[in-house]
């Protein structure tokens, strides 16, 4: 049976929809915990019970259990860091998350109501504290003489730690503490794709943000039931035909150059990473491809693709 675009929302966005069930989302967000940086009286991260359970006792952490509520000490940005890496490294060094296995030695960065930096967290320990985190998709495409749009469609490698084998967008990867969404996206597009940079930067086109709150499943190894809430900075570039993007790394097996339809059926045979089906749906519908007369779930579909996060964001 085919999977619907809806579904496929369904799929990486996966935390209740206020606006769909408000009861379920009220009840949902009672069972966790909120993560909270001192002195600040608001959450920046739901947490599953059972992590929040391990820092009890741990220095510079302090659980509120009436109010459920997980409370990271230190009054200055270099302060909490410091402290959460002390605490992941200890954590580490026990084995106690599998999440930790993968660790990458790259800080993600989570900020405050007022878009400051709050802390520095090592990116594969994000989704233990419910954070939300950053990244960039570009949608690379040609246009052919006869006029047909073709997407290029990369497979990751199988041998990747998470979703190996499954389709992406041409050029994806997370945003590091520090690192501007531009620089992040030509810095990828070199070591992914190897498209030069002066291509990049005088021929890609910002197209916005996609924002999505996944729950993790087995396909992304690890703990499952972490939260990973993330806003995607997407961008699109029109290639020449003679412009073939190349695996610059490990991480791409290879390219794809396939027509809309061809896209359109491996999304509904489940083909895709989850996040990256979503860009997918993001581009057909700024191109005009799905439209409100094509698809059944329209509106859904295009205010599921940009909710509004529980968290400050940048």
């Amino acid at each position: 049976m085919a999977i619907s675009n809806l579904d496929l929302i369904n799929d990486c966005d996966g935390f209740p929809y206020y606006q769909a069930d408000p009861d379920l989302y009220a009840a949902s967000v009672c069972t966790y915990f909120e993560l909270r940086v001192q002195d600040h009286d608001y959450a920046v991260g739901y947490m599953l019970p059972s992590v929040v359970e391990v820092f009890r006792e741990v220095p510079s952490w302090t659980i509120d259990d009436e109010d459920r509520i997980l409370t990271l000490a230190g009054k200055t940005t270099e302060e909490r860091s410091a402290a959460i890496k002390t605490t992941l490294e200890a954590l580490r060094m026990t084995g106690h998350f599998k999440v930790l296995e993968k660790w990458r030695d790259e800080l993600y960065p989570v900020y405050g109501r007022n878009k400051e930096l709050l802390f520095n967290v090592e990116r594969c320990a994000s989704p233990l504290f419910g954070v939300v985190t950053y990244g960039v998709h570009l949608s690379a495409y040609v246009r052919t003489k006869e006029g047909e749009m073709k997407i290029w469609t990369p497979r990751r490698a199988r041998t990747k730690q998470t979703y190996g084998g499954l389709l992406d967008n041409a050029v994806a990867g997370g945003i590091a503490s520090g690192e501007s969404p531009w620089e992040s996206l030509v810095r990828e597009c070199g070591e992914e794709a190897s498209l030069s940079e002066d291509l990049v930067r005088s021929k890609v086109k910002a197209a916005g943000t996609v924002t999505y709150f996944h729950i993790r499943t087995s396909k992304a190894g690890g703990e499952t039931g972490l939260l990973q809430p993330e806003c995607q900075y997407v961008y699109d570039l029109e290639l020449p035909e003679d412009v073939i993007p190349k695996p610059g790394d490990d991480e791409v097996e290879e390219f794809y150059l396939w027509s809309v339809d061809e896209v359109r059926e491996a999304m509904a045979r489940g083909e895709f990473k989850p996040n990256c089906a979503l860009v997918v749906l993001d581009f057909l519908i700024r191109h005009g491809i799905i439209t409100n007369e094509t698809e059944r779930d329209y509106i859904e579909i295009v205010s599921r693709l940009h909710r509004r996060l529980e968290f400050p964001t940048l």
